[in-house]
């Protein structure tokens, strides 16, 4: 159903722009300007490239994640700890009403969990060695919690679809804009070619637009992962939430995790000013506050 919704969201983007750009004549606009392009195929390029990218790379990601992190799903358990590993997932799995993930262990010292999969009825849960050899297992339980919370809540496509649009938009924008600044430098031939003012505009605004856009999303990443602290009280118990939370700020590490899978996993890294604009997940200090507002 979320696919579903990934296309009719990419269809709609295209269509809605397109009648906004119609309605307030800015093809026309441009025309008059000595600027001749056809701007409902340039912006079915841009959604085809910028939803396409972000598509192939949710497509991917279980597959990325596993060669990333190098883990190792647990097919058949092999001693006690991956039995209650996989046990406690499947029961966590039927309460948030989804079906049971592949569940893998990854090795690293930093305590960290992610989840990821195009669909959440096929995603795949991962915690690395640090996190079950330093957390008790109430603890390591409710931070699975979070991470079923964010497979029920169909996080990853959700995420997957806001990037698609804002490529899109940066994408389109960015040309848009070039075209009329290198106009206006008087770089366009007769031919209508660009010329040099065109082609550094656009990177420069590729670049712009682009950070804007890694804001809104980052801002976006923060929201969920209140959200996924607060499905995981629900799953595992509030307390037993906030105690996780708390061991891993008691565990200075990073989050250990590649920059592809940092904003899916439960633990993210510190930072602070301008920086912390960038940063997929809040402090774990205002986690916690945030869920000890919430009935036990």
């Amino acid at each position: 159903m979320r696919i579903v919704l990934y296309v009719l969201t990419n269809l709609a983007v295209v269509l809605v722009l397109g009648v906004v750009l119609h309605v307030f004549g800015v093809e026309g606009w441009l025309v008059q300007h000595g600027i001749n392009t056809n701007l409902p195929m340039l912006l079915i390029f841009a959604a085809a490239f910028g939803f396409g990218g972000s598509f192939l790379s949710l497509a991917l990601s279980k597959w990325m994640a596993k060669m990333s992190t190098g883990a190792r799903v647990i097919t058949a358990p092999s001693d006690e700890r991956e039995a209650w590993l996989l046990d406690t997932v499947q029961r966590l799995a039927q309460t948030a009403g989804v079906r049971t993930p592949e569940v893998a262990i990854f090795p690293s010292a930093a305590p960290n969990a992610f989840a990821t999969g195009m669909f959440k009825n096929s995603a795949l849960v991962a915690v690395s060695e640090g996190l079950l050899q330093g957390m008790r297992k109430d603890e390591i339980e409710a931070v699975l919690g979070h991470e079923m919370s964010h497979v029920a809540n169909g996080d990853m496509v959700t995420m997957s679809l806001l990037q698609g649009v804002l490529n899109t938009f940066v994408i389109f924008f960015a040309r848009v804009v070039a075209m009329v600044v290198d106009s206006a430098l008087g770089g366009r031939s007769e031919r209508g070619r660009s010329g040099i003012g065109y082609f550094m505009t656009y990177i420069v605004l590729e670049i712009v637009f682009g950070i804007a856009a890694s804001i809104l999303v980052m801002s976006f990443s923060r929201w969920r992962e209140y959200r996924a602290d607060r499905g995981g009280a629900k799953l595992a118990g509030r307390d037993d939430m906030i105690a996780a939370l708390r061991r891993l700020e008691a565990m200075h590490t990073p989050s250990g995790l590649p920059q592809n899978l940092a904003a899916f996993g439960i633990k993210g890294d510190r930072a602070s000013g301008f920086r912390a604009l960038f940063l997929s997940h809040p402090p774990i200090e205002k986690r916690i506050e945030a869920l000890q507002q919430l009935e036990p």
